[in-house]
């Protein structure tokens, strides 16, 4: 009944639900509930280790024969930049005294790594069925080892431009990710995140501007939003702030508390936890530095001074300096295992659209 299978012929899904990589939140209890469900779970690697995402692929190739996605970040790791790091901690310092921490005590290192041979060795490894990345592509040889793996190739594009990029590239399907989404934001052919097109302006030109199918992002946590992404031309689409409800999340006790209070208009893009432009609830830190702040190293490097600040504030019962990362549609969550969540999306999709068949 769907009005569009290309996704559901192309990865072998029952529905046309992937569920958002989300780093941090998401190991493979997740990725099992959400596939086994009959959509796509994603797994994502770039806060783990490769020991690490080889023990979560482990789990998840011993528990489901489904379909799987594995996430990367292609972002190239910055060169230091003492002087700007040492603006940032003298930025933040305030805050270090005001929670009796040492503004001199040595910054964390940031633990967002972009795909590489090791991690591409995974991939041969495993063999997943889906292989999808953020921030671009990465480099031909590493993408062609991909492919001859067996995986379709997804990555995200925040314009038509993008799009366009990646599948003269050779992806074979297009997330075409609007300003409402939570996280990160895939873009990668510039740095202005002032003119980002949201989900309903980007879908359409995306589907337009590409042949290979596309995949709806931002803003859709429930049945009106997948109806809404297929009326615009996607052929599925991509759901993570709605999966941060669900027990599988490992997500802290604030951050938990922010998404259950969020509204339409709680939430803005800051570059202040990571150095790359992201959606989170706004908090403490975002209003007294930016949310987007010129002091903040590139991406990954700003979240390393952040982090001692973080500790000390959810040992206190604050998220004055986490990430609360959420897209816009936060309100419409609901609680729930991801397995029922994923199903009971499809149901209510279907039923929606058989609604409107008449």
């Amino acid at each position: 009944m769907w009005p569009d299978r290309r996704i559901l012929d192309l990865l072998g899904l029952e529905l046309p639900i992937l569920q958002a990589p989300m780093a941090g939140p998401v190991y493979s209890e997740m990725v099992i509930a959400v596939s086994e469900a009959g959509a796509l779970g994603g797994l994502p690697c770039a806060m783990m280790t490769p020991d690490k995402a080889r023990a979560e692929l482990g789990i998840i190739r011993q528990r489901t024969a489904r379909p799987i996605n594995v996430n990367f970040f292609c972002h190239k790791q910055p060169e230091e930049d003492a002087a700007r790091e040492a603006a940032w901690k003298r930025r933040l310092a305030p805050y270090y005294v005001e929670l009796g921490l040492d503004p001199g005590a040595p910054v964390p290192r940031s633990a967002r790594a972009p795909f590489d041979d090791e991690f591409c060795a995974i991939v041969e490894e495993f063999r997943p069925e889906v292989v999808s990345f953020h921030f671009g592509l990465p480099d031909e040889v590493l993408l062609d080892r991909v492919k001859a793996a067996g995986a379709k190739v997804l990555s995200s594009a925040t314009t038509a431009d993008e799009a366009v990029w990646l599948e003269a590239r050779g992806c074979d399907a297009i997330i075409a990710q609007g300003s409402e989404a939570g996280g990160h934001r895939g873009i990668f052919l510039t740095n202005d995140i002032a003119n980002q097109p949201g989900t309903f302006a980007l879908v359409p030109q995306v589907v337009d501007a590409v042949k290979v199918p596309v995949i709806a992002a931002g803003g859709i946590a429930d049945a009106r939003g997948i109806i809404a992404a297929f009326a615009l031309g996607a052929s599925a689409v991509q759901i993570g702030t709605a999966y941060l409800f669900c027990p599988e999340a490992k997500v802290s006790a604030v951050h938990k508390a922010a998404l259950r209070g969020a509204k339409d208009d709680h939430t803005a893009l800051t570059n202040v936890f990571t150095g790359r432009p992201a959606r989170g609830i706004v908090n403490r830190i975002m209003r007294e530095t930016g949310p987007i702040s010129d002091l903040a190293p590139e991406f990954p490097l700003a979240g390393g001074a952040l982090a001692p600040l973080r500790a000390k504030a959810e040992a206190q019962g604050s998220g004055d300096f986490t990430s609360l990362w959420s897209g816009q549609a936060a309100s419409l969550g609901r609680e729930m295992p991801a397995g029922n969540l994923t199903r009971m999306l499809g149901e209510e999709a279907q039923a929606l659209l058989a609604k409107l068949a008449g």
